[in-house]
């Protein structure tokens, strides 16, 4: 055929003439769908095609025909098919419609049409059943499951088939990601349809709608409340407007001039403002009773008609978004179904894995209410719970509150404020907040704490200010890098033996803190430095959670090779320690070498680490607890790892990247987690029992006794998960070497 006759003007022509010569065009909609447009006698809305002349390629397609406003004798109806159709790039060359024998066979035009142009064409052709034609191919387009690859096809189809129908006057978004629309229409049925909302994209949308009487609506109009729902929809504020099917086609609602946006707080009140007054079916006024229904802002738990109360004693967030919660829940005569941790967009579980806790003071608060007098029995108190969650989907930044969902299908809320805080606060400040006795407490730990901290993401700390306090850059000899413990408050004694020692005196000292103490004692310290002459540099270090971390950070701001590591909390027991370090790194260059750590008492409390072959004993020495005599005659000794306490090392391990570490809550573990971890990089370890530092080895932030116990538990589960699986293999290092 000439290319003349295949022309896609406006113009109805070239279709008659196609039609007239037994010719169909196409239009594929995707790789299973093709779309086809002719003319002939009338024909069913569900016909067999054969394809190809091959009977085994039968396939029912789903037609819309017409009748023509000019019929000739060959030609008195139009119609448009859709067919299913195998993935495949080859377009057939015929189809035959209907059944084998009588059918009527048409030839497929070589060159396929997109669908604007077979609206363009049936815009013409169909005249005024446009509207009809189109819709119906929009209800076979839209049916699942393929229907969210069409959408494209579908919205060409209805711009051009869909009348304007009302207008939508607010749109409200919900907490778990429906949004509500309120306005009036004239065609807009009661119950669910179908709907494609339309903003920079298109979705496709379930519709939950329920009519009221309006009287400022245009005759024969009503207002209307819905509620859209789908896995995935736009903001209210990107909505441009709504196609939906109606009674009779499909229509478009937009938007009214003066509309109205609100959020997830809001959009519940003006539900419930239009409630009372709509019909529907019963399903939807349960979806919209229930969106009515949501969290607007509002504490109601404690105004609910039954024996149930709730209270929140902390919630943390951590730096990752996750959530560390303690709290109560009184219900005596279990009408709670579910409790939930919300905010915009996403939710959890609370009471899927909490652990339950004794809280006797819960009933002693409500015994003597009515209401729960009758029911607080005194024999069950497992009244407490506390819970980790995982970091929540939907706004990141949004407002949290608790759902509490009663069997009956009430809803109660409570809006709560969480506490930023790093993970490894988080868990010290609730572990400072348990009764040491409570019997849960190996749960607690277990399944709250060491989950929590496990999952936490570490950031890297960072150096914030360096502030010189005497000539540290002219200072000679190896740098000390005396890291401030967290209960470190008086810096006097500490600066005053470095400035007694004459060896001391001279060598650059590098003093780090936390930023928050930095500014606190800056002051303080300069006066102290001023007064002892010392050559000493202030580093102020963000985002640091231990010494590790305040070493790690600090080591980028000294230029020796090598530097001497000091924890704040230890004093040397002799002069002329600082010389003993440095002679034993000069005959063992790239190592790390510690001396023995004693406490007051002049015990041993450190005295080499040798393998981790006893869980029991994770940083075992076989001279822990004896008098410090007992081996200060001995060598310079190889062992596993060495002590981060104090001890001699090169800059460059500092600033090693030694891979991930598990977020420990006191110092001594991270720091054997990190000697471990250099040791597998290459440094080798020595244990120098000639030269003796004194101090405890109390966990700083712990607080209790008790609390340090906890947290020395919770350190040496996380350690055993991540070096236990290793201590198979490892070698015993525990050496004497000349040094």
């Amino acid at each position: 055929m000439p290319s003349t006759e295949l022309s896609l003007s406006a113009s109805p022509a070239p279709l008659g003439r196609i039609a007239r010569s037994g010719r169909i065009i196409a239009c594929p909609i995707d790789e299973t769908m093709l779309l086809v447009i002719s003319t002939g006698g009338p024909l069913a809305d569900q016909l067999p095609v054969e394809i190809n002349e091959d009977a085994s390629s039968q396939v029912m397609a789903s037609v819309v025909g017409w009748r023509l406003a000019a019929p000739q004798s060959s030609a008195t109806h139009g119609f448009a098919a859709l067919l299913p159709v195998e993935g495949s790039e080859q377009l057939p060359t015929t189809l035959r419609f209907g059944k084998a024998g009588n059918g009527k066979r048409y030839m497929v035009a070589p060159r396929t049409v997109s669908i604007g142009e077979v609206t363009a064409m049936l815009k013409d052709f169909a005249g005024p059943q446009l509207v009809h034609v189109l819709g119906r191919l929009v209800d076979v387009l839209i049916k699942p499951p393929d229907a969210d690859q069409r959408l494209a096809a579908i919205t060409t189809l209805l711009k051009t088939g869909a009348a304007s129908d009302g207008y939508i006057e607010l749109l409200g978004e919900g907490h778990d990601g429906t949004i509500a629309l309120k306005g009036w229409a004239h065609d807009l049925p009661a119950g669910v349809c179908r709907a494609i909302v339309k903003s920079e994209d298109t979705f496709l949308a379930d519709c939950n709608v329920a009519i009221f009487q309006r009287n400022d609506a245009p005759d024969g109009s009503a207002g209307f409340v819905g509620l859209l729902s789908a896995n995935d929809l736009p903001r209210a504020r990107d909505i441009k407007g709504i196609f939906y099917r109606g009674r009779g086609a499909w229509r478009y609602v937009g938007l009214h001039e003066r509309r109205v946006v609100t959020g997830p707080l809001e959009t519940p009140g003006h539900i419930r403002a239009m409630l009372l007054q709509s019909q529907s079916s019963p399903q939807v006024m349960l979806r919209l009773r229930d969106a009515a229904s949501g969290y607007d802002g509002t504490e109601t738990i404690s105004s609910l008609p039954v024996p149930v109360r709730l209270g929140v004693d902390a919630l943390y967030q951590g730096e990752d978004g996750a959530f560390l919660i303690s709290g109560w829940l009184l219900d005596p005569d279990g009408h709670v179904e579910s409790v939930r941790l919300c905010r915009q967009g996403g939710g959890a579980r609370l009471d899927a894995a909490w652990t339950r806790t004794e809280r006797s003071d819960v009933e002693e608060a409500f015994v003597d209410r009515p209401e729960f007098k009758s029911a607080i029995s005194g024999h069950r108190r497992s009244h407490g719970f506390i819970s980790r969650i995982e970091a929540l989907g939907g706004e990141a930044e949004g407002p949290v509150h608790l759902e509490l969902t009663l069997r009956d299908a009430r809803r109660a809320y409570m809006p709560l404020f969480p506490v930023r805080l790093p993970a490894r606060a988080a868990a010290l400040r609730l572990l400072g907040s348990i009764d040491p006795t409570s019997w849960a407490l190996p749960d607690i730990i277990d399944r709250q704490i060491v989950p929590f901290l496990t999952a936490a993401r570490n950031t890297a700390p960072s150096v914030e200010t360096v502030v010189d306090m005497g000539p540290f850059d002219q200072a000679e000899g190896t740098a000390i890098l005396l890291v401030a413990e967290e209960t470190e408050t008086d810096f006097a004694p500490l600066l005053g033996l470095l400035a007694l020692d004459p060896q001391t005196r001279q060598a650059p000292i590098a003093l780090v803190l936390q930023a928050e103490r930095f500014r606190r004692h800056a002051v303080h310290i300069r006066q102290l430095s001023e007064f002892y002459r010392l050559p000493l540099r202030l580093i102020s270090v963000e985002g640091a959670g231990d010494a590790c971390d305040l070493a790690q950070a600090a080591a980028e701001r000294v230029n020796s090779d090598a530097v001497v590591l000091l924890s704040s909390s230890l004093t040397p027991a002799i002069t002329g320690w600082y010389q003993a370090l440095v002679s034993a790194y000069e005959a063992k260059t790239g190592s790390i070498i510690s001396p023995t750590l004693a406490y007051e008492d002049h015990s041993i409390r450190w005295a080499g680490s040798t393998s981790l072959d006893r869980p029991d004993h994770l940083q075992s020495s076989r001279y822990a607890g004896y008098p410090v005599g007992a081996v200060n005659r001995l060598k310079l000794t190889r062992v596993a790892t060495a002590s981060l306490d104090c001890c001699i090392l090169p800059r460059e391990a500092l600033m090693e990247d030694a891979g991930p570490s598990p977020t420990y809550l006191g110092a001594a573990l991270k720091g054997l987690d990190l000697a471990l971890r250099l040791s597998g990089k290459g440094y080798e370890a020595y244990w120098l029992p000639s030269l003796q530092m004194v101090g405890s080895d109390e966990v700083p932030g712990a607080g209790s006794a008790a609390t340090a116990r906890f947290v020395e538990r919770v350190d040496r589960t996380l350690f055993r998960a991540r070096w236990m699986p290793a201590s198979e293999t490892a070698q015993t290092f525990f050496e004497e070497t000349d040094a």
